[in-house]
């Protein structure tokens, strides 16, 4: 996979204020493929200290649309038009990484699917979303 410096992968999450405050952190970005993790935190949990269904939802959104901005043709924008996340183990200590990969680049929209995955890497949740391409301005 060819890698962007972190600077350059941190740049691009910089731009989604809400991920930078639950505290995502992109570890990698190329077209190919985008790493991004979050920390478990107990400000970040529902009962009995489980990671948020929508923090992880968030995890997988944010990486999924750094990796349709990837693969945007230039002076294009993007937004997200549909997501669906299965949520299937919960998550009450350590970290969360998400991989999202483009699954189709077309002219009007990307799809692209995220797996999440726990620090033991057994599949917490996967999440496929359509983006939109969309002329800037």
């Amino acid at each position: 996979m060819a890698e962007d410096s972190p600077t350059d992968a941190e740049q691009l999450m910089a731009t989604m204020p809400f991920a930078g405050l639950i505290g995502i952190q992109t570890v990698a970005a190329s077209k190919d493929e985008v790493r991004a993790r979050i920390e478990w935190d107990e400000r970040l949990c529902t009962v009995g200290g489980v990671l948020h269904g929508g923090v992880l939802m968030s995890l997988a959104d944010s990486t999924g649309a750094i990796c349709a901005f990837l693969n945007l043709p230039d002076g294009s924008m993007t937004s997200t038009i549909e997501s669906r996340t299965n949520l299937l183990r919960a998550v009450r200590q350590g970290q969360v990484e998400a991989v999202a990969r483009p699954l189709h680049v077309g002219r009007t929209v990307i799809v692209v699917e995220t797996e999440l995955r726990d620090a033991d890497g057994r599949l917490v949740a996967k999440t496929s979303q359509i983006q939109a391409v969309l002329p800037a301005g």
